[in-house]
């Protein structure tokens, strides 16, 4: 019998990453199963007020990464759930520099603290289907063993690579611990908010002239399902995540109800500038790629060893539509913009065919 009374679910447990939408839920999750005798939320930053009542039953030390070795030690830690990880740089809070000292950095002191933890016996692990990047070179679907053609151009997708190379060192080094590694689609659904959930939200939906991505979302209830399996089961190695099929960018835009602007693709940079003027949020080159390509990955190993398959990738956009429709979608000042902008990608195409001519 393990630590906590059944099977596969341990008795204490550490989630980082709980000042975040994604960390609070896990823990709050995993503090409702009566399997697990203790859990434990890490994070430097104290949670914010609208998580107060769900992190209720969570355990909350405010610690940074590098100190974590005596605290697994000390509290007799049997499994690690790593969920700290920074999607986008944020100018306010330090930048790309700080997104790689979380993520890269954060890690590698995380994974060098479970090492030294005597009674762990289980690690999961964050990451993301960034890893394979987004190139014209891709195949049309990704397997788990699928090598990326070229190194990500965004600094999400290069951190995923180097994450999963410091997990696969600690599982030469702790052989006697369960490591899962979930590559996680783009979260979408009725309750996430993600960059992607914000850029479908607006009525002004900036896309690349000539391209129509394939695109999978995972819903977000889908998410947390399968991070609390993970724990609570045994499930060793690398997954792909994410909701069966896919749809098009321009599918994707006409369910939200939307009006898409193309902008021309010499200027991507260009793109990311009209999203920030019309309140869509931060862009990186991690989803301006993706609006590019696209990216589709196969989950046949996900169905087969959990016994579970998330909703379709449809049924959690719909979810989302369903969740975040509202009154007049396009407002008349609203279209006004788009048709601006349309016109002005309309002008840049031309000039750029005349001077090729």
């Amino acid at each position: 019998m393990t630590p906590g009374g059944t099977p596969g679910a341990p008795g204490v447990v550490v989630v980082t990453g709980v000042s975040r939408y994604l960390g609070a839920h896990v823990a709050a999750r995993l503090a409702a199963d009566p399997r697990i005798e203790r859990v434990i939320g890490v994070d430097q930053p104290e949670p914010g007020a609208e998580f107060a009542d769900l992190l209720d039953r969570v355990e909350r030390v405010r610690i940074d990464p590098g100190s974590l070795g005596g605290l697994l030690a000390d509290l007799d830690v049997d499994a690690v759930v790593h969920l700290a990880l920074v999607t986008s740089p944020d100018p306010q809070h330090g930048g790309r520099s700080a997104m790689k000292d979380q993520n890269v950095i954060g890690t590698m002191q995380l994974l060098a603290a479970c090492q030294r933890a005597p009674r762990l016996r289980k690690l999961v692990v964050r990451s993301s289907t960034a890893a394979y990047g987004a190139s014209f070179r891709d195949p049309a679907v990704f397997t788990e063993e699928t090598e990326p053609r070229e190194v990500p151009r965004g600094g999400y997708g290069r951190d995923i690579l180097d994450i999963e190379g410091y997990v696969r060192g600690f599982r030469r080094r702790r052989p006697d611990v369960t490591a899962t590694v979930l590559r996680f689609a783009p979260f979408i659904g009725s309750t996430a908010d993600t960059t992607l959930t914000r850029y479908f939200s607006r009525p002004v939906v900036p896309t690349v002239f000539g391209r129509d991505p394939r695109l999978q979302f995972l819903h977000f209830d889908d998410a947390l399902e399968v991070l609390h399996r993970s724990i609570v089961e045994d499930h060793p190695g690398t997954y792909n995540v994410a909701g069966p099929g896919v749809l098009s960018l321009s599918q994707a835009i006409r369910r939200a109800g939307r009006v898409a602007v193309p902008v021309l693709e010499p200027g991507l940079s260009s793109a990311a500038a009209i999203a920030r003027n019309l309140g869509f949020g931060r862009y990186g080159l991690d989803q301006v790629d993706l609006f590019v390509h696209g990216r589709v990955v196969d989950t046949s190993r996900l169905e087969r060893e959990y016994g579970f398959t998330p909703r379709s990738t449809a049924a959690a956009f719909d979810d989302f539509i369903r969740a975040h429709y509202g009154g007049v979608v396009v407002h008349r000042d609203q279209l006004a913009v788009a048709e601006q902008l349309v016109l002005d990608g309309i002008r840049q195409v031309r000039a750029a065919v005349r001077e090729g001519s």
